[in-house]
């Protein structure tokens, strides 16, 4: 009985890449052939960036779980999204919400799963609790609304942050730009408002100087507040007064935002021993309405992490 040999020979399928990496697979003092994210899919390093010493590599896989970017899409599991928790739920009014004119909120659609949130500001009610509101933007263009539509709100109170729904009643010209939101529905407080600075585990691309487009290195903000944060880095980054340019993803439950901004270091902690990181206190510089919001949001999502309770950067 003839059977050939190769057809009881089962085919080894093709080894699938991984993309973890290993200290000895990044290069150190020429450019990285692709880039590195870490678990979450937050760009540590850009393809192309050099890392500077082996200080710098060993901070990397000290603090965080390097991935090779260009081959995360091959099944590597990403984390859940976040759900949000209302710590309290129940028939809140726009009396309780104690919203005034000028406040800053987000909105979005309900049409589609997911949808960005667009700051806008209340510049009046109505006796009824219907909203005015100024326009919300979108790269530079009013968002387009229709009346009838559903849309949901972030609002950033005085003593809290809470979400609602409304309904577009109007969306007005005339003597100026301004949209009719109904009376808030389905209202819920998600976080009490404090200034306080919680403990994070963000990675933080930064650059030396307040100019150019570029990022030398990679820090750790292991504290935030909407006003500042603390950075730890491989080496000591300038002195007090100095400049840097700082790039991180915020990710909570209502925004996923791309910060790029500047900071001013406000008080440096340097390394005592070689190789040991720099600890930095920063100020961040002027943040657009978006990335305000998504500041606060970020840290209010987070205060079963207090580090501590402050009236402004420490």
């Amino acid at each position: 009985m003839d059977h050939p040999v190769d057809a009881h020979v089962e085919e080894s399928p093709p080894a699938t890449a991984s993309p973890a990496l290993a200290p000895d697979t990044v290069p150190v003092g020429t450019p990285l052939p692709w880039p590195i994210v870490d678990a979450d899919g937050s760009l540590l390093f850009a393809s192309a960036t050099t890392l500077a010493t082996t200080d710098e590599r060993a901070f990397l896989f000290q603090h965080f779980h390097p991935q090779r970017g260009d081959l995360l899409g091959l099944g590597a599991p990403q984390p859940p999204v976040p759900t949000a928790q209302p710590e309290h739920a129940g028939k809140l009014t726009l009396k309780d919400m104690h919203l005034e004119i000028g406040a800053l909120i987000g909105l979005r659609s309900q049409l589609g799963r997911g949808a960005t949130m667009h700051p806008c500001r209340i510049i009046g009610f109505t006796p009824n609790h219907a909203l005015f509101l100024t326009p919300p933007m979108q790269q530079g263009q009013a968002l387009p609304l229709t009346p009838g539509e559903n849309v949901e709100i972030i609002a950033i109170a005085s003593q809290a942050v809470f979400r609602f729904l409304c309904t577009v009643e109007a969306v007005c010209r005339v003597p100026f730009d301004y949209v009719v939101l109904s009376r808030p529905g389905a209202v819920r407080r998600l976080r009490e408002r404090k200034s306080i600075r919680v403990h994070t585990h963000l990675p933080v691309r930064f650059g030396i100087g307040g100019d150019g487009d570029t990022y030398e290195g990679l820090g750790l903000a292991n504290g935030i507040s909407t006003l500042g944060m603390s950075l730890s880095a491989p080496w000591t980054l300038g002195e007090v007064g100095e400049r840097l340019r700082i790039a991180f993803r915020l990710k909570s439950a209502e925004y996923d935002s791309q910060i790029e901004t500047t900071a001013v270091i406000r008080n440096v902690q340097k390394g005592k021993t070689p190789g040991e990181p720099s600890m930095h206190g920063l100020e961040l510089g002027q943040l657009d309405a978006a990335q305000q919001m998504a500041m606060k949001v970020f840290v209010f999502d987070r205060q079963e992490n207090v580090q501590h309770w402050s009236n402004g950067l420490k």
